[in-house]
């Protein structure tokens, strides 16, 4: 693509929500300043959303496309709404959490000096009509005037089902599970919030770092890092997102499973002191220890929370440091296999796994339980 040497530019965003919440979209034009005209605009879909995320989500899409096309311009902001401009303005305080993530993340991509403008909705209609040819179906993605689109010849040429005939961009989620900790090595319950709550050991850091520094090339795409609130979540989510420069904010539905008061037993201790609660737990999903959680309650936490970063980061890519039940619980969801299926995977400290969700509720997996070559046992057969 070409890059503009645009002295000033020009974004229009809008957004829309048809339910709010329902199928939501965003437009952006990015415009020279001086002379008006077109250098890039975007509209696309964002799966479930509200108006404000809808609109904040059009604000994020118009500074990437100035970073894209006009990366040393001066930018003015116009939009129609009142709350984005003046919660970017830093005249309104942003109180709901769904969108402090998303102003985050506009002021990361804002450079300094950046104004914003209210206009009336009629002085916003070519990034309003993005917004709804995007819920039409008519359009999807950047597009620069005097490039060809060949998005709608090369939909119809393609004879694949399932994800690849999916419209609209994904919502990408980059699946990191912590690194070990003295509970990972002894082989000991290790839950969530209500657990012992043990930190990252010295190998559990260094694992991290090798992880974080394999995920660095893909930096410039990352929203943002999620990360259960749980201690060792938390410091691996520490060291992911200062290694790619970005923010790290909590989602409790991601916590690990909680084993009540097998909490910090190695599995042969609770056999000899909770047989019976053991044996009706084992191949359960509906069993749940003493004081803790059954894999159908954490099924329910988990998509929860995923519904939650879908709608604050559709079409984007998120890096989510979680655990190993809620990590095999999102792949069974995106495979569409029964919940079972969790029983059936391995998940390695510090393993990267990657799905991606569409705006029309397909879903994939791209990556499973891989690891940066110093971490992965696969490459030394003695670690097997």
């Amino acid at each position: 693509m070409t890059r503009s040497v645009t002295a000033a530019v020009v974004i229009e965003a809008d957004g829309g929500s048809r339910g709010n919440p329902g199928p939501a979209a965003y437009g952006a034009v990015l415009r020279d300043a001086a002379t008006g005209e077109v250098i890039a605009e975007d509209g696309s879909t964002l799966g479930v959303a509200t108006n404000n995320v809808a609109e904040y989500q059009g604000l994020i899409a118009g500074l990437r496309l100035a970073q894209e096309f006009a990366p040393d311009a001066e930018i003015e902001v116009r939009m129609d709404s009142k709350l984005v401009v003046e919660q970017m303005s830093g005249n309104w305080k942003i109180k709901h959490p769904d969108m402090k993530p998303l102003a985050a993340e506009a002021a990361r991509l804002a450079p300094r000096g950046t104004s914003y403008t209210w206009i009336p909705r009629e002085r916003n209609s070519h990034a309003d009509g993005l917004v709804n040819d995007a819920l039409d179906g008519r359009r999807s993605g950047v597009r620069v005037p005097g490039e060809a689109d060949d998005s709608a010849v090369e939909e119809a040429e393609s004879p694949a089902r399932g994800w690849s005939a999916s419209v609209g961009a994904p919502t990408t989620l980059v699946l990191v599970r912590h690194g070990v900790t003295s509970h990972t090595v002894d082989k000991r319950f290790s839950g969530g919030l209500a657990s012992s709550n043990p930190g990252l050991s010295d190998e559990g850091r260094a694992q991290v770092r090798s992880t974080a520094a394999w995920l660095a090339p893909i930096a410039e795409r990352v929203d943002v890092v999620v990360a259960s609130p749980v201690r060792r979540t938390a410091e691996s989510a520490a060291i992911v997102g200062e290694t790619l420069n970005r923010p790290v904010v909590e989602e409790p539905g991601f916590a690990e499973m909680e084993f009540g008061h097998w909490d910090g037993l190695t599995f042969a201790e609770v056999a000899e002191r909770h047989r019976a609660e053991m044996d009706g737990w084992l191949g359960s999903l509906d069993v749940a220890p003493t004081g803790g959680e059954s894999f159908r309650t954490v099924e329910k936490r988990v998509l929860d929370g995923l519904q939650r970063v879908l709608d604050a980061h559709a079409g984007r890519t998120v890096v989510v440091v979680s655990h190993v039940t809620p990590i095999k619980t999102l792949v069974a969801h995106v495979m569409g296999a029964p919940l079972e299926a969790v029983f059936r995977m391995e998940l390695s400290p510090a393993s990267v796994t990657v799905v991606a969700f569409y705006p029309d509720g397909k879903s994939s997996l791209r990556l499973y339980n891989a690891q940066p070559p110093e971490n992965d046992a696969f490459s030394d057969p003695g670690r097997w």
